[in-house]
């Protein structure tokens, strides 16, 4: 089965959270499928950390995910790309200096994406 991203290049997938599994309008509601830009693991550290915090600098970034540059580049350039997260360059006197906050698109994406979890967590617990 080919896994597709859900959140479309540029932005968040405005349509409504699917069901888990059942019937909605007669035909059966496919599976839980999770926002896969966000469910890898560095990203969902990175915005989960976003959203609780009005914006970290890259280095407090890497030092709460125990990350390297590189891995931390890596992911936050696909949030920014998506638009989940905003990254804004500076220099304090002649240090560069760059800043990550969690945008509207990405605060959406995060509580859909906690919402399918909850959703797959209750059904499991059901059965």
């Amino acid at each position: 089965m080919a896994e597709s991203n859900l959140a479309p290049k540029g932005g968040h997938d405005p349509t409504p959270a699917p069901s888990l599994w059942g019937v909605r309008g007669g035909a059966a509601a496919r599976p839980l499928e999770l926002d896969r830009l966000i469910h890898e693991r560095m990203r969902l550290a990175i915005v989960s950390a976003l959203a609780v915090n009005d914006s970290l600098s890259f280095n407090e970034l890497k030092r709460l995910l125990d990350t390297t540059d590189g891995n931390l580049s890596v992911h936050a350039r696909k949030l920014e790309q998506a638009g989940y997260i905003v990254c804004t360059k500076s220099f304090e006197g002649r240090v560069p200096r760059t800043q990550y906050t969690l945008s509207p698109v990405g605060r959406r994406a995060l509580e859909r994406y906690l919402e399918h979890m909850e959703a797959l967590i209750r059904a499991t617990r059901e059965r």
